[in-house]
Parts: structure tokens; C-alpha cells; sequence
């Protein structure tokens, strides 16, 4: 059976970047929320992410990567139209690694200062982020309510980011942090119910392909399974923040919702790279090229997903020192 090479390499990319939206969601969330904890705390909640949030960064590095070398055509398009959001979230990204390293040496007001830094960096990044992905769904299309609607996702990703990185804390931290964790992710729910909303009702309005491809009846009814899956993990998110269940079911309920809807988001613009413009098979490599590249990515992928795998493991568990301070 011959591969279809172009197929593949979306999917691997679909791969990395939900694995980086949820990897690096979370500790972008934990950033957000630190200006809510107190001292100690924060230094708790830097302490959970310490082990892995610039590692995470890496499946970023390798999404691009495979736009790059993969989908050439669409690379110049995508990041020539998303050029100053892009250089925000990198200034972001740059301003959370410089303050990590930073705060644990300050004292007094600078200590405060760095830790300004890291919310802003965390916010700047993934609002950027959101903006991003509000303005390519919409193809880029100019105009004030295009715009609108971009800034709309940008907040409804920090909104996002937010309930990850609050139910993460919720399975790493115990005692009084854990329970201001759980505050936070209710919060972070309820910011995220009227994103998915909101988003889900513009974002056929913004755009035609998307309108038709969703409410195209009866062919697509079972689409409809997508929402009512993901409004009950939403009810299992909000059942165990609300009662004793198992520290792990509220982070397990938020990657479900953002799994989900990143299969909605797939669905809406397959086959197409470029929204409206460009497919997966107008935009990429030449064939040779694309059997070379796909033989090293199956020798690299397996040692990124292996060091992940076993970072994660070794330092499972609760955090009860702060090690970076």
C-alpha cells in the first residue's frame, strides 16, 4: 500500500501541535495563574513545571519544523500572515525562560518584579497564540470583524490555558494550594464553556467552508457526536473539582475537551493548509523529498515521545519543596 506522504506529514504536525497545546498549555496556565498565590506558593507552582516546560516547547519547534520542511508553500503563507503575532508569543516565550532562570536569585522587589515578567510572558504568549489561531480559521481575511473574532479566540485560549494549567496543580500540589487550584479550574471552566461557545457559533459565521462542511443535513449528523462528547467531559471536569475524585481526573477531563475540539478544528479545514486557499497536496514537497523526510521522522519521533514519556515519569508524584527559588 503506497502512503499518501502529504496526509502523513499533516497528521504527524496535527500531532505535534496538540501535543504542544497541551504540554505547553499547561505551564503557560500555571505562569497566568501566579499573581493568585502567595510567595510560597508560587514558588510550589513554578516547582511543578520545572522538570518539564522547556522540553515542552519542543513539539513547537517540531510542528514548525514539519510546516517548514513539508508544506514549504504554505510555510511562506502562514508566517508571513501571522508575522507580528508570531514575533509577540517568542518575545512572550523569551520573557517566561529569562524570568524563570531570574527569580530564583532576586530578593525583595525584583523578586515580584520577575515574577510579573513570567505572568506577562505566559499571558503574551498565549494570547498571541489564540490570535493566531483566530486569524488563520478565518483565512486571513482583512477586516474589523475578522479581527474581532481573532482576539476572541486569543481570549479564549488564555481562558484555556488557564483551566489546564489549574488542573494540573490540582494533580501535582496538595493541601491549601490545591484547593485555590480547584477555585481556579471552576473559574477556568466556566471562561472556557462560553469561549467554546462563542467560537462555535462565529466561527461558521467567519467562514463558509467551515458552515458547510458542519451543517451540511443529514450527511453530517454524526458529527454531533464531537459537541456531546465534549460537553460531558466538561461535566466530568466540573464533577471531580467538586468532589473527592482521584487528583488526576480533572487534568484527564481538560485534555479530553481540548482533544476534542482540536478534532472539530481538524475536520472543519481538512484538506485544507492555507483556509480556502491552499490543500495539504497543493502545498507540499516534492515526493522524493517527502520519502526522505518520513523515514527521519520515524527515527526521531520515537526519542522526542521516549524522553517525554520518561521525563513525566521520573518526576511524577506530588510537589512539596520548591526547588527553584
Amino acid at each position: 500500500m503506497t502512503l499518501d506522504l502529504p496526509v502523513v506529514f499533516a497528521l504527524l504536525m496535527g500531532v505535534a501541535i496538540l501535543s504542544y497545546v497541551v504540554l505547553d498549555g499547561y505551564d503557560l496556565g500555571v505562569g497566568m495563574l501566579m499573581p493568585g498565590a502567595s510567595p510560597e506558593e508560587q514558588d510550589l507552582m513554578v516547582a511543578s513545571i520545572g522538570p518539564f516546560w522547556d522540553a515542552n516547547e519542543t513539539w513547537l519547534v517540531l510542528g514548525i519544523g514539519l510546516l517548514l520542511v513539508a508544506f514549504p508553500a504554505a510555510h511562506g503563507v502562514v508566517l508571513g500572515a501571522l508575522y507580528l503575532p508570531v514575533t509577540a508569543m517568542l518575545i512572550g516565550l523569551m520573557l517566561r525562560g529569562v524570568a524563570f532562570e531570574f527569580r530564583m536569585k532576586a530578593h525583595g522587589w525584583h523578586a515580584g518584579l520577575w515574577n510579573g515578567l513570567f505572568w506577562f510572558g505566559s499571558f503574551l504568549a498565549s494570547f498571541a497564540q489564540g490570535l493566531m489561531l483566530g486569524r488563520y480559521i478565518t483565512g486571513f481575511e482583512s477586516g474589523t470583524g475578522y479581527w474581532l473574532f481573532a482576539v476572541l479566540v486569543g481570549a479564549s485560549l488564555c481562558g484555556g490555558y488557564v483551566l489546564l494549567g489549574a488542573t494540573w496543580l490540582v494533580l501535582r500540589t496538595e493541601g491549601a494550594l490545591q484547593q485555590k487550584a480547584r477555585a481556579w479550574a471552576l473559574w477556568g471552566l466556566m471562561w472556557v464553556a462560553l469561549g467554546v461557545a462563542l467560537v462555535s457559533v462565529a466561527t461558521p459565521w467567519a467562514n463558509e467552508t467551515v458552515r458547510g462542511k458542519w451543517f451540511d443535513f443529514p450527511r453530517t449528523l454524526w458529527l454531533m457526536a464531537l459537541p456531546v462528547a465534549t460537553l460531558g467531559a466538561g461535566l466530568w471536569l466540573w464533577r471531580s473539582l467538586r468532589s473527592s475524585a482521584a487528583d488526576w481526573k480533572p487534568f484527564a477531563a481538560a485534555v479530553a475537551i481540548y482533544v476534542l475540539a482540536f478534532l472539530g478544528l481538524a475536520y472543519s479545514i481538512f484538506p485544507y493548509i492555507v483556509v480556502d486557499r491552499m490543500t495539504i497536496w497543493d502545498a507540499a514537497a516534492h515526493t522524493s523529498a517527502l520519502q526522505f523526510m518520513f523515514w527521519g521522522a520515524v527515527i526521531v519521533l520515537p526519542f522526542i515521545a521516549g524522553y517525554t514519556v520518561f521525563a513525566y515519569r521520573v518526576f511524577r508524584g506530588k510537589v512539596r519543596t520548591a526547588l527553584y527559588k
